[in-house]
């Protein structure tokens, strides 16, 4: 009983410190990301209350993607805490030790990263989409839109005076499939279709391959080639780009509907790297308890505070680094993805279980 009282104390200090970061994280990325949504809608007669519903709308996906941080400062600050008011060396001496307190903040941090994955990562996703919705209506280049639907890709664009319709089945590395383009004049009047089964996208001007054009004037022709140049304003960076922001599709939708989402066009080696990156998360959350454990439990004293948050902020640049290092490693193919992925959390392992020999004897 007294085990049960003591370890729910210890979780609601850590749960309760978790919050307080949490809070603060909110307040800054409401700051930061306020001023660049009213520089979006300098240009629109909108009122104030749409930039603000929108950079609370991005605040969501943030903090996911920075939760290992979050769980970092945290525990770093309970940890802190529960020694400048002697509750660290009261709960000793009833037999608990350093060990025990990383093991029951690491169980809590894991549950809160699988808690993560399958309630909130959810909400998330559909937060990110409906502020892409919302954000897009207002997009000042309404004459160059590019969607996915169910029914494949629709690209909408300028080329001269004319406008094309373009749609396509899927996207495959730099090939558009089942392709038809829909040339409208100034007056929206359909002159001109081509139908091609493929064509290369790789800059902008594409090469369609088995093409059949249509001509509608005066006198409709119809005529038949093996390759034909079209211009277009996009290009396979750019439609890439579409499918780039896989903060719209959750976790437990990657798991469901790989195929699915590759059929439509998804990048699937990115797929698999964001389903591995939402897999290590709790694993690295729990690695993140233990290093603030690494840092704070070495040393009683509370004159060491300040030099415990510095060693924190200058540990959490350099994990931060070496993460997006490893995972621009592998988004330029120089090591695998999955290995840029879990490599962080390899070395973190290590550099624990190295540390965690010190906790141990303390």
């Amino acid at each position: 009983m007294q085990n049960f009282i003591l370890n729910k104390y210890l979780v609601s200090q850590f749960l309760k410190s978790f919050f307080n970061v949490i809070l603060i994280f909110v307040a800054l990325g409401l700051i930061m990301n306020l001023f660049e949504e009213i520089n979006f809608f300098r240009e629109f007669n909108v009122n104030i209350a749409v930039p603000i519903g929108l950079s609370f709308m991005v605040i969501p996906s943030m903090l996911v993607g920075i939760l290992p941080f979050i769980i970092f400062l945290s525990s770093m600050l309970v940890f802190i805490k529960l020694k400048n008011n002697r509750d660290l060396l009261s709960i000793k001496i009833l037999g608990y030790s350093n060990m025990k307190f990383l093991f029951i903040f690491s169980v809590a941090a894991f549950f809160l990263g699988v808690f993560t994955l399958f309630a909130i990562n959810p909400l998330t996703s559909a937060i990110v989409k409906s502020y892409e919705d919302v954000k897009g209506k207002y997009d000042v280049y309404k004459n160059h839109l590019a969607s996915i639907t169910s029914n494949g890709i629709w690209i909408k664009e300028k080329i001269g005076n004319s406008t094309q319709i373009i749609q396509a089945d899927n996207l495959s590395i730099d090939q558009l499939t089942n392709v038809s383009i829909y040339k409208f004049d100034e007056n929206k009047v359909l002159f001109e279709r081509i139908n091609a089964k493929t064509s290369d996208i790789s800059d902008s001007k594409w090469i369609a391959k088995n093409v059949t054009k249509y001509n509608f004037g005066d006198e409709n022709t119809r005529e038949t080639f093996d390759t034909l140049v079209v211009d277009s304003n996009y290009d396979k960076e750019k439609l890439n780009s579409i499918y780039s922001n896989l903060d719209t599709i959750s976790f437990y939708k990657l798991i469901r509907n790989t195929d699915d989402l590759v059929r439509k066009g998804y990048n699937p080696a990115l797929l698999e790297e964001k389903k591995h990156f939402y897999l290590s998360l709790p694993f690295f959350l729990v690695l993140m308890v233990c290093l603030a454990g690494i840092f704070t439990l070495n040393d009683n004293e509370k004159k060491q505070n300040t030099y415990y948050i510095l060693l924190s902020i200058i540990a959490c640049v350099i994990i931060f680094y070496l993460k997006n290092f490893s995972t621009a490693l592998g988004a330029t193919e120089r090591i695998p993805l999955l290995i840029s992925v879990w490599a962080p959390v390899l070395i973190l392992s290590i550099f624990c279980s190295i540390g965690l020999l010190q906790v141990y004897d303390k």
